[in-house]
């Protein structure tokens, strides 16, 4: 779904490239951790007792799931959860 008019989305772009490099590897790693807080939240509402090793394996199915085979997964969820 794409709600932006071109006209925003060209100004949004234009004052992003204003920033200096710096300043958007900054934004970038501020969008990464607030998604990340946002899935381990979601996380820990469906599994309020999850520790650490079951939060990291549901973060990992959340965002890799679909792109390994069901034997990939296993393999990578051992490791995981050592």
């Amino acid at each position: 779904m794409k709600d932006t008019s071109p006209q925003v989305e060209s100004r949004f772009i234009e004052m992003l490239m204003k920033k200096s490099g710096q300043d958007r590897m900054k934004l970038g790693f501020s969008m990464f951790d607030m998604a990340r807080r946002q899935v381990i939240a979601s996380i820990k509402i469906d599994k309020p007792d999850a520790d650490i090793r079951e939060i990291r394996k549901w973060i990992f199915l959340r965002y890799y799931g679909n792109e390994f085979s069901p034997e990939e997964q296993r393999k990578i969820l051992e490791r995981i959860q050592r």
